[in-house]
């Protein structure tokens, strides 16, 4: 019997953001159970150039970031290709890509969901993901017949995409004459979560209330910029493990005879990731808003009612009113809305203890958290961590 070498697969992507390293989990998920394959694959960011090793080590098949800069070089291999890069539609090399389509349209519903008619966009010009999703959006806003503004970081047709991000370090003074220009409150959709964090910082850097005055959603869920940010990002994840999987198999079944695919794969994107950015209903009523960012910010302090009602100038049963007509709820239920969000963070994505839990959420005791949090959330604090622990 004779042995035939492992096919050696030389992955180009970069391991800088949340996409290329949940490429990669793809990849490695399909190489583990259904192929022999020996990756080949070395630290890169998404413009960098091809390794000098490539074409030594005589690869099977590539998958890769494509671009004007690298197609040349990769042809030259004469082996087959899978683009996960998709900047452009380069003949006979397939194309792989979360669905945009359906990614701005998750955005989009994000933000109605939470009351929200009028409507920004910011990106990059000239980056294709950027502009696919900008047209997409603006279509969506005008067929509910809502305002839309659109503000895009200045660049040049062809520019490395790394550079074209950068452009938004660079120009913080037209960003910030847009966002004062915006009337509150407005639902922002950015391009991806390099922008959401150029967006919040400049949010901050004006004192906008965000998610009060500006909500922002961005895209990819990126794990070390989303949590970074102020307040933590939301974003919907683009399901990239998939889209590298599929990757894999397409190359898979190009190395084995099939045809190589003419027309682009969209892949379903997974989800919206709800974070602070987004975790508000918008309230036209700039006061009533006012006192809800003021709840936001210290209600886990122990804050009642009559606190509240001292940082107005409305009386309690206007404020009151007020309340009712814009939210539908009640200043005690506020509170009581942000305290439980507290515990249910604190529920799923720490260890600590009910008596620990209780005080950061400002209850003066365990009993009193649970009581609460049973008669509103249905299930007792034990049972939400144990059903929040299965589902992840």
């Amino acid at each position: 019997m004779k042995i035939s070498a492992r096919p050696k697969i030389v992955l180009l992507v970069e391991t800088s953001r949340r996409y290329g390293r949940d490429l990669l989990r793809g990849v490695s998920s399909f190489a583990r159970t259904r192929t022999n394959w020996s990756m080949l694959h070395q630290e890169m960011t998404i413009d960098s150039t091809l390794p000098e090793w490539m074409a030594k080590a005589a690869p099977s098949g590539v998958i890769a970031r494509v671009d004007t800069h690298t197609v040349d070089s990769l042809r030259a291999l004469r082996v087959p290709i899978v683009d996960v890069m998709c900047s452009r539609n380069f003949p006979a090399i397939p194309r792989v890509e979360t669905n945009n389509r359906i990614v701005t349209k998750m955005a989009f519903d994000h933000l109605w969901e939470r009351g929200f008619r009028r409507f920004a966009y910011c990106g990059f010009r000239f980056a294709r993901y950027s502009e696919m999703r900008r047209d997409f959006f603006r279509e969506l806003v005008e067929q509910n017949d809502c305002p839309l503004d659109v503000y895009e970081s200045p660049g040049k047709p062809n520019t490395l995409l790394t550079s074209l991000e950068e452009s938004g370090l660079v120009d913080l003074q037209q960003m910030y004459e847009w966002l004062n220009s915006l009337k509150f409150p407005t639902g922002i959709f950015v391009c991806n979560d390099i922008r959401g964090q150029q967006v919040l910082n400049a949010c901050r850097a004006l004192d906008i209330a965000v998610p009060d005055d500006l909500a922002v959603i961005g895209v990819d869920d990126d794990d070390a910029i989303c949590p970074l940010t102020s307040p933590p990002l939301s974003s919907v994840n683009p399901n990239a493990e998939l889209v590298g999987y599929r990757a894999a198999e397409v190359l898979h079944e190009m190395m084995n005879g099939y045809p190589t695919p003419t027309s682009i794969e969209l892949v379903r994107p997974s989800k919206v990731i709800s974070r602070q950015s987004t975790e508000v209903t918008a309230v036209e009523d700039r006061e009533v808003a006012r006192i809800c960012r003021l709840i936001r910010d210290h209600a886990c302090e122990g804050i009642n009612v009559e606190t509240v009602a001292g940082f107005t100038e409305l009386s309690r049963r206007q404020l009151e009113r007020r309340f009712r007509t814009e939210l539908g709820r009640t200043i005690r239920q506020e509170i009581t809305n942000v305290q439980l969000n507290k515990v249910k963070q604190l529920l799923r994505e720490t260890e600590m203890t009910l008596e620990q839990i209780s005080h950061l959420a400002g209850y003066s005791h365990k009993e009193q958290l649970c009581a609460v949090f049973k008669r509103e959330i249905g299930q007792t604090p034990s049972m939400f961590r144990n059903s929040t622990s299965v589902d992840d």
